[in-house]
């Protein structure tokens, strides 16, 4: 599509008040000026805050419901006809899935069928040009590919799925109805399966505010195992304009990995962060936010390596990645820092007891 014939169009998107959702919300709003209808279930990691800029901007409707909710969908797409559905919805944190996977069943397999199962009959009943138009974009994870050893290649396009947690599995069933429905049915889908994110709004489960929040306040920063497995970092706005990279300019039917060139261990990442908060904050002399590190019990089934070789999008739609990891991470370490209102609000006591069972209560 022309982007300047689209501050007309709207895009649905899905999960749009989750972390990754929201940073493409803002940035798809503040690049393309078009209209997004956001459709959120707003559990405990869809926060509304995360949204708070967008506070009376005509351009941006939220709409608390769940993709699951066929009449709900079906209703949205009619009202709104939009030119395309961008799917973050999904419950994504590897821990939770492990003591409750039914829920990651429920939204990731459950409600991306429910979904797509409407997009489907609301594409078919487009004139022929809205429907050559249309996309279906389904936001994924590299986890979807399995673990790789120290000296294997990165993930590609083309290597076998092999998720080993329920996450991973959920992520993986719904890969594979995206690309059954554009086979059986013709859909316009595009897959997108990205490394780890980083940056503003991300709930504190996750390693990076994680760390943050912890050394904030003076506790024990956990770390799983010897702290040597292995991610690729993608900053999440660098994400954001890959995702509208895709859109605007993908093969319908194929897939897009989508990294960020930033292979580090676990221990790496935590150290980096204490490092920047002892500069940033200046504490007093003899302390180092490094001495909060400890080592807690591995997690079952913990995956040694993701490396996402993200040489198609490159090299086919010419996306790269501005940030590299320093220039992200202390943007990211400054943003919550200036944000401590967001973090104290998003830190409820729900979250601490989570934080007790899955690190305070390990050996």
């Amino acid at each position: 599509m022309n982007e300047n014939m689209m501050n007309d169009q709207t895009l649905i998107v899905t999960g749009g008040a989750g972390f990754i959702g929201a940073n493409f919300v803002h940035f798809w709003i503040k690049k393309t000026g078009q209209t997004v209808v956001n459709l959120d279930k707003l559990t405990y990691a869809g926060n509304p805050e995360n949204l708070e800029l967008l506070k009376g901007d005509g351009r941006h409707h939220l709409t608390v419901g769940d993709i699951g909710d066929q009449g709900l969908v079906s209703s949205l797409l009619k009202a709104h006809r939009p030119w395309a559905i961008v799917n973050f919805a999904a419950e994504s944190h590897v821990d939770r899935s492990i003591s409750a996977p039914d829920a990651f069943i429920q939204t990731n397999v459950v409600g991306t069928f429910n979904l797509i199962h409407e997009a489907t009959t609301y594409w078919k009943a487009l004139n022929e040009e809205e429907k050559t138009r249309f996309r279906f974009l389904h936001v994924s994870t590299d986890e979807v590919y399995g673990s790789l050893e120290k000296d294997d290649p990165p993930f590609t396009e083309t290597t076998p799925y092999a998720p080993n947690s329920p996450y991973s599995a959920s992520k993986a069933a719904s890969d594979h109805l995206v690309r059954a429905f554009h086979h059986t049915y013709g859909l316009p889908t595009l897959t997108t399966n990205c490394s780890n994110n980083y940056g503003p709004y991300q709930f504190p489960e996750k390693l990076i505010p994680l760390v943050i929040h912890r050394a904030l306040q003076r506790k024990p920063i956990p770390v799983y195992g010897d702290g040597l497995n292995i991610r690729d970092w993608l900053y999440v706005e660098d994400h954001c304009a890959a995702i509208k990279t895709v859109l605007m300019q993908g093969t319908p039917g194929e897939v897009y990995n989508i990294g960020g060139n930033n292979e580090i261990t676990n221990i790496n990442i935590v150290r980096t962060i204490c490092r920047l908060l002892d500069e940033q904050l200046s504490p007093e002399v003899g302390f180092s936010h490094e001495s909060l590190i400890t080592f807690v019990s591995d997690r079952p089934g913990h995956d040694r390596r993701y490396a996402i070789n993200a040489g198609k999008i490159e090299t086919r739609l010419g996306w790269n990645p501005l940030e590299t990891f320093e220039t992200g991470i202390r943007k990211t370490v400054r943003w919550y820092l200036d944000h401590p209102q967001w973090v104290e609000n998003i830190t409820s006591g729900a979250y601490q007891k989570w934080i007790q069972t899955n690190y305070e209560d390990r050996k």
